[in-house]
């Protein structure tokens, strides 16, 4: 079926909330479906009045033509956690930590104490053979040492109860 280029200015506020309602896969293989109705320049009037790139139709374009879906791969993108990266990174830290680290006097909550600033963890593990290139930088230490249960206070304490 052919749209004309007339036809595709009337219909484009409906196509517009069509597109604002799919994602991915869904919308490339209808706006490339739409590029192919209208035909000569069909691509270029698509991609300027609707939220897609000329890049992406052409792949919704080429997957309508092959039959052959081609597979997102929202998984791969961005960068790898410090987990993934060095693993072994993360338990030097935590073994780091452990020596230096008392919990909560009082037992008013679970979290563990140290007296450590993440430069002196930098330096350590320095010392341990790592070399500053491979370490992370101070900000990401530092939410490795919160996610594991560790904050940076200097531990008092506890007060005698007052009679």
């Amino acid at each position: 079926m052919n749209i004309s280029k007339e036809n595709f200015k009337v219909l484009l506020p409906s196509l517009e909330l069509a597109c604002s309602y799919m994602k991915g896969q869904e919308r490339r293989l209808f706006l490339g479906q739409l590029a192919i109705d209208l035909g000569l320049g069909g691509q270029l009037l698509v991609s300027e009045n609707l939220p897609i790139s000329r890049e992406t139709l052409r792949k919704g374009v080429q997957e309508l033509k092959s039959g052959e879906i081609k597979e997102d791969k929202f998984s791969h993108r961005g960068r790898k956690p410090l987990e993934e990266l060095n693993p072994k990174l993360l338990a030097a830290i935590k073994d780091i930590v452990d020596k230096a680290s008392q919990t909560d006097p009082q037992f008013k909550s679970t979290r563990l104490y140290t007296r450590l600033s993440v430069n002196e963890v930098r330096q350590q593990l320095i010392r341990q053979g790592y070399s500053d290139a491979d370490l992370p930088s101070n900000q990401t230490i530092w939410n490795k040492l919160y996610a594991l249960g560790y904050k940076r206070r200097k531990v008092g304490k506890t007060k005698p109860k007052k009679k």
